[in-house]
């Protein structure tokens, strides 16, 4: 695995402008038949909401659109608001801007996801107040077989894949 991302970072002109280009991720929904929400309903409301340019990603409940509202905080209240009185779920959020994803990969650990034939990585995207100093403090390793870093609003997560079932994570 090669670590990158598909960032079209002409769009962070946006944020020093007046909207600002947001990526949503949504806990929980069309897992184990939980929480089905069709992407279609999700645009729908997110267009319905005031946001604009909604794009939807699969059935991953991960939605990108632009917004003038500068506090992350109000911004994801009010999505949770509208995701319950529309689909009847709690639904939690968590929202980065474009700016925020590419500070995540750009301070990734040193190698990480460079040695795709020895771990299986993953990042874990944490939801406020949650931080991640909070986080990874209740997090169980195994030496040997697990590695885990802190990011801003994220773990890392690698695992050793010859080690696999042994691992904690």
């Amino acid at each position: 695995m090669k670590w990158h991302a598909e960032l079209n970072m002409n769009h962070l002109a946006n944020e020093t402008g007046s909207a600002t280009e947001y990526l949503v991720l949504l806990r929980g929904i069309n897992v184990g038949g939980n929480n089905i929400i069709k992407m279609g309903d999700l645009k729908t409301l997110f267009v319905e909401m005031g946001f604009t340019n909604v794009i939807t990603y699969i059935q991953s409940g991960n939605v990108i659109f632009n917004d003038f509202e500068k506090d992350r905080l109000k911004l994801e209240n009010k999505i949770e608001k509208n995701l319950a009185q529309s689909f009847s779920a709690d639904i939690k959020v968590s929202a980065f801007t474009l700016s925020e994803m590419a500070e995540i990969i750009d301070k990734k650990p040193d190698k990480y996801g460079e040695e795709d034939e020895k771990y299986k990585y993953d990042v874990i995207f944490l939801i406020d107040p949650l931080t991640a100093k909070e986080a990874i403090k209740e997090v169980k390793t195994r030496e040997g077989v697990d590695e885990i870093y802190e990011g801003n609003r994220v773990l890392y997560f690698k695992r050793l894949k010859e080690k696999f079932t042994k691992t904690y994570l």
